[in-house]
């Protein structure tokens, strides 16, 4: 029998800055776990399993090269929390901030979250996230203005690549294991889905 990982929410809401001092102690304490803050509930994951962190490491490095190589801006894994300006605190599998965005957001604090909204968010399901990288993360995604946003899909070995349309995503396009397909926000960027896998 299969059994889905357990996703834990808070049943009290916080802020953004209340969520960031309750990180912050828990961090303090030597707490390994990490920790999302959407529409004000603090919601923890468990860790994926394989392939998971393969296919992010192969996004990553995809982006990375890329945008270092054209001078595009920055690249963030995993472990960067973004406080996105409608009070969600996230950690996308990957993502890109564009010099534009970066010049125009408030400066990093060391430790801290950065308070800029990437152009581009990358989320790899996993069986514990897939229904809310779909629709709870996707909206916060949309409404804090992201330009471009992926699902990666292991399971089905595809990637669906949705734009922003006005104040919200379009319907999406999905590429399949054997296709390309090219990025709107990063000029030049042409991906090969089955080389994600």
């Amino acid at each position: 029998m299969s059994m889905a990982q357990p996703i834990f929410e808070s049943i009290n809401t916080l802020d953004a800055a209340e969520f960031a001092a309750w990180v912050e102690a828990r961090e303090r304490l030597g707490d390994p776990d990490r920790y999302e803050l959407l529409s004000g509930r603090v919601v923890v994951s468990p860790p994926a399993g394989w392939p998971h962190g393969e296919i992010e490491a192969a996004v990553a490095t995809l982006l990375g090269a890329h945008v270092r190589g054209h001078n595009l801006g920055r690249t963030f894994g995993s472990s960067q929390g973004f406080e996105l300006p409608t009070g969600d605190v996230v950690e996308p599998d990957a993502s890109f901030v564009s010099h534009a965005r970066w010049d125009a957001a408030p400066s990093p604090v060391p430790g801290k979250f950065l308070r800029v909204v990437p152009d581009l968010v990358v989320e790899i399901l996993s069986t514990s996230t897939a229904s809310r990288d779909r629709g709870e993360k996707k909206a916060a995604y949309a409404r804090a203005g992201v330009l471009e946003y992926w699902i990666v899909d292991e399971r089905a070995r595809n990637v669906t690549v949705f734009l922003r349309a006005g104040d919200r995503f379009d319907a999406g396009r999905t590429f399949g294991e054997a296709e390309r397909f090219a990025s709107a926000v990063l000029p030049g960027l042409d991906v090969a889905v089955g080389a994600l896998f």
